[in-house]
């Protein structure tokens, strides 16, 4: 593998897990939300990761072995709404409150997202780290051949 192909696949690890903390941002933030444009409570939101292989020009297809590109990139496939229904809370004095009294919040558990912000960060300084040593590895390339 290349460094410029190592480089962009940590890049796109980077990126997917960038906009996976900014999803997880936005179900914490709406972790109260009883009303939103399509109706009904906030429902939180998912990333689905896919791993597509690097993209080769022709030349490089027709020179490469037969088998598995080794090289993947890491794509945001889409964001799904999870299903699970919402949570009901007694409180009749709540403008979304219905006849019973009761308003449907968001069934987002704060310490879950938590955890799930913690490990796209974790996962994000891994692919800084695996960025830097590449980066590294091809400075000291670079500087065997200044020799």
């Amino acid at each position: 593998m290349s460094f410029l192909k190592a480089l962009e696949t940590s890049s796109s690890g980077l990126s997917a897990q960038r906009f996976r903390m900014n999803v997880i941002a936005g179900n914490i933030a709406n972790a109260q939300t009883t009303r939103t444009p399509e109706g009904g409570p906030y429902r939180r939101r998912d990333v689905v990761f896919g791993a597509l292989p690097a993209q080769r020009s022709f030349e490089e297809e027709l020179r490469s072995k037969t088998g598995p590109d080794e090289s993947l990139h890491v794509k945001v496939l889409g964001v799904s709404v999870d299903e699970r229904p919402p949570i009901l809370k007694y409180d009749p004095s709540h403008p979304d409150a219905n006849e019973q009294g009761y308003v449907a919040m968001p069934n987002i558990n704060p310490t879950e997202e938590m955890v799930n912000l913690m490990m796209a960060s974790r996962s994000y300084e891994a692919n800084v780290a695996s960025f830097n040593a590449t980066k590294t590895m091809a400075m000291k390339a670079l500087e065997i051949g200044k020799a």
